[in-house]
């Protein structure tokens, strides 16, 4: 023992020795050193600054609310919609501890015993089984700030390194709980589910508060790598992974051993939901409310702190509208219920016939066959078949020819290219679309600017070879799913391409809205009958309206004359010839019943809107000699008298044949106008969305510009409504009080009922996309048949359910006293005013009509071309 410590003095006393000694010490002092300046090197580096930290950028989805709180929907380019940590099952922190992070709660980021292991197994034993040391919150760093994956092990290390600074930052700055549920939050689960919320949603159908063990252990083990361990594609392996959790789940004490055995032996259980932007409730209703979102988001709500808009694809906001997920349930069942026959009776109709060449021997209104066929060539060249080859045959061409004539416009579905082969094969195509006033005289010299190119040999080529391909390609039978009225609302099949456009083009379409006349909250909103296949809303497109028209004139006449609805009107034709009153005509005006025949009767008004009698309408019109009155209500209720065509023609004309219904409108606009009937005479705009926060709760837009005004005189107001309530017709189950009005229009191409009830208006359209998809008789084309089974479907259901508060008891509005027009037409009799029209010979009348005596079931209009 001595003699070893004789030689450690003498070495003691060693230059050499000390020199080693020196030399260790210097080597420990730089490593530390080093270390420091890496680390103080790497805080000035692109490591995320104190406002980043408090503020990691994550793409969130923005949230639809109904009335009652419920999730409509979700706007977004990841699905994620984060919780908070008292959302979490506590078998999910239990399963992400155990598995990433026994030591979470004692480290403040960097776990150094586990690094140590990682150390000696790993680098010095090469155990590749010892595990990793990264803790949650290195994990969580990654995911927020370091992501890219590095391109060498020195890359590799540096951003390790950033991982560790980050990690002991974030810790800082959050509780355990926070940085759990944020990385929760951040971590992709793959198969569109971004986020905990909607990994729970999407694979088990369940909220994450709702995981049981097994659950939440297999969404753990996806945590290591969700590509290899996805359960849709590797079952097997993920059935491992979870094994592997749940050991450790023993492991840590979570589990019994006899608790393990049994979970581990379980089937996965998934609930597997993929899910889109479509999915849920009102999906024409949100398509719609997200246009309207952005263009507000642009316009009129508060920036970011940055100055930018909001996103709502991003941004996680909270959109709240006024929409009653019941009642929108119950008006898409009454739709998916009443539609099936009608399409029945459509196919039926159209068995042996061809919509885009079928000539009536009756229609003198119905749209030309040229027309039908250029809109079904237009459909199909818009087809993504047709764009794929468009793609692969026309786009070199095309691109040359942008070239060469930068200030030319090439559309998508080639009707340029198609005129001006046209006319090279046959001169005079171009001139003749001059003649007719299809294409004006600039593009058609456009067009022979281009035929002299010397590449218009080429595109003759090109366009002559798709064209050949398209045909074979779209009269070649495919497989395909197609849309129908089943349980999947889709079909298998086989068939062409072309005959698949046609047959979706058939089906008949419907548009419904509910509002709630006092508030003008709108409750329910269809747009058609599956968004799957038919992404086009039919609650804001302009249709025809016909005959729902007629109140407001008939309101007009008793809000302005006093008129009574028992005044009697004979139904004979009526004439507003040029220069009477101020309805400018050029020709005498002289419109038709809908059958083409008049009794001679005497028709109380209220007969008269019964019956839609035109005769009545247009007598109406002619007393109040101009349109203008008409037109000036409607403004007042919701309908914009000053709005145009882009050709300059008014929506709604200064004409009188606007008494038939001659004018476009939306199901909202008609919709709006009806609540001032339920509404005592007050005009209620409809509204929608209510407010619109950022996803901390920061109100960024709130709806404070609905219109409401007076509209009608409460007296003339409820001289109409006991004038719709007659017109209702057979309502079937339905207990409360109801007017309305049905309403068709020519060749039965649109069919309408707008209904009141004091706590409801409820606007229904049925119609097809194009305007020759139609019945061919009025028995089924008619508003009655077409539209109003939807609304009494629809109220029936709102009825039966108490918990929706509607009041089947509710009566409308009746001003107090007298109300100036008498409407008991026993009482108008006795007073000895029948109402026959001035100057009218009864004796003229027998003539002319002698006994014959017949009614109109429903009503027609006049077309007039818009």
């Amino acid at each position: 023992m001595q003699k070893i410590f004789d030689f450690f003095l003498n070495c003691s006393q060693n230059t050499w020795y000390k020199n080693i000694v020196k030399g260790l010490w210097i080597l420990t002092l730089a490593s530390v050193l080093g270390i420091i300046l890496l680390f103080v090197g790497l805080s000035f580096t692109d490591l995320p600054s104190v406002e980043q930290l408090e503020n990691p950028e994550s793409e969130e989805a923005s949230q639809v609310f109904a009335i009652n709180g419920e999730v409509l929907g979700r706007y977004y380019t990841e699905n994620r919609v984060p919780v908070k940590f008292e959302d979490l099952s506590p078998n999910l922190v239990n399963a992400l501890i155990a598995t990433e992070d026994e030591r979470f709660y004692e480290h403040s980021g960097i776990d150094f015993p586990a690094l140590g292991r990682v150390a000696v197994k790993t680098v010095i034993l090469r155990d590749r089984s010892s595990g990793g040391a990264s803790t949650i919150s290195q994990q969580l760093a990654k995911l927020l700030f370091t992501g890219v994956a590095a391109r060498n092990i020195v890359e590799r290390a540096f951003q390790k390194l950033k991982e560790w600074i980050i990690a002991v930052r974030l810790e800082r700055r959050y509780t355990k709980q926070e940085i759990i549920t944020m990385y929760l939050n951040k971590f992709n689960f793959i198969n569109g589910a971004y986020g905990i919320k909607a990994a729970s949603e999407i694979y088990f159908g369940k909220i994450p508060a709702d995981l049981e063990v097994n659950e939440a252990a297999m969404l753990v083990g996806m945590l290591k790598n969700p590509s290899l361990f996805n359960p849709l594609r590797w079952p097997d392996t993920v059935m491992h992974r979870r094994m592997v959790v749940l050991k450790q789940m023993e492991k840590n004490g979570l589990l019994t051993p006899d608790e393990y055995t049994d979970l581990k032996e379980q089937p996965l259980g998934l609930n597997f939901q993929r899910q889109t932007h479509v999915d849920g409730l009102a999906p024409y209703f949100r398509m719609e409310l997200a246009k309207d979102v952005k263009e507000i988001l642009r316009t009129e709500a508060k920036k970011k702190p940055d100055g930018k808009p909001y996103n709502i694809y991003k941004d996680g906001l909270k959109i709240y509208t006024t929409l009653d997920p019941t009642m929108q349930a119950y008006a898409e069942e009454a739709v998916k219920e009443q539609m099936p026959r009608r399409q029945e009776i459509m196919w039926r109709t159209w068995r042996d016939r061809d919509p885009w060449t079928y000539r009536s021997p009756y229609s003198t209104t119905e749209v030309p066959v040229e027309i039908r066929q250029m809109a079904l060539r237009r459909i199909t060249r818009e087809s993504e078949r047709y764009q794929e080859l468009r793609t692969t045959y026309l786009d070199g061409i095309l691109q040359k020819l942008n070239k060469e004539f930068p200030d030319f416009t090439f559309s998508r579905d080639d009707r340029e290219i198609d005129r001006m082969v046209r006319e090279y094969d046959k001169p005079g195509v171009i001139k003749d679309l001059v003649n007719r006033n299809l294409i004006s005289t600039e593009l058609a010299k456009d067009y022979r600017r281009v035929m002299k190119s010397g590449l218009f040999p080429e595109v003759i080529k090109k366009w002559e070879q798709f064209q050949q391909v398209a045909e074979k390609s779209f009269s070649t039978p495919t497989k395909m799913k197609v849309f129908a009225y089943n349980e999947k609302m889709e079909v298998d099949t086989v068939m062409t391409p072309n005959d698949s456009i046609r047959y979706h083009r058939m089906f008949l379409q419907a548009g419904v809205m509910a509002v709630d006349p006092q508030t003008g909250h709108v409750k329910a909103w269809v747009g058609g009958i599956n968004h799957k296949y038919f992404q086009y809303d039919h609650v804001r497109i302009n249709r025809q309206v016909g005959s729902t028209f007629k109140p407001f004139v008939y309101a007009t006449a008793i809000a302005q004359q006093g008129i009574s609805p028992c005044y009697q009107v004979y139904d004979v034709p009526i004439t507003i010839s040029p220069g009477e009153g101020t309805f400018n005509l050029g020709e005498p005006w002289t419109p038709r019943n809908s059958d083409g025949k008049y009794t001679g009767n005497l028709l109380t008004l209220r007969q008269g809107l019964q019956q839609s009698k035109n005769t009545v309408s247009a007598y109406l019109m002619k007393e109040l000699d101009s349109p203008m009155p008409v037109i000036e209500l409607i403004n007042e209720m919701g309908i914009d008298k000053n709005e145009k065509y882009p050709n300059g023609r008014y929506r709604v004309p200064r004409s009188p044949s606007i008494c038939l219904g001659a004018t476009d409108l939306s199901v909202m606009e008609m919709t709006g106008a009806y609540t001032t009937f339920a509404n005592n005479g007050q005009y209620v705009e409809p509204i929608f969305l209510l407010k619109i926060e950022d996803k901390d709760g920061k109100i960024i837009y709130s709806n404070e510009t609905q219109v409401q005004r007076p509209a009608l005189p409460p007296n003339a107001n409820y001289v109409m409504v006991d004038m719709l309530k007659s017109s209702a017709g057979f309502m079937g189950k339905i207990k409360s009080e109801v007017g309305g009005k049905t309403g068709t229009t020519n060749d039965h191409v649109d069919g309408w009922f707008m209904g009141i009830t004091p706590e409801l208006v409820v606007g229904t359209w049925v119609g097809g996309e194009d305007r020759w998809i139609r019945f061919l008789d009025l028995t089924y084309g008619q508003g009655s048949f077409m539209a109003k089974p939807i609304f009494r479907s629809f109220m029936e259901k709102v009825e039966a359910n108490d918990s929706l508060n509607y009041d089947v008891n509710a009566r409308f509005y009746r001003p107090p006293g007298d109300l100036g027009i008498v409407i008991d037409c026993g009482v108008y009799q006795q007073n000895g005013d029948p109402g026959i029209e001035k100057g009218f010979d009864e004796d003229f009348s027998e003539d002319l009509f002698g006994d014959e005596k017949t009614e109109d079931s429903e009503d027609d209009t006049e077309t007039i071309d818009q």
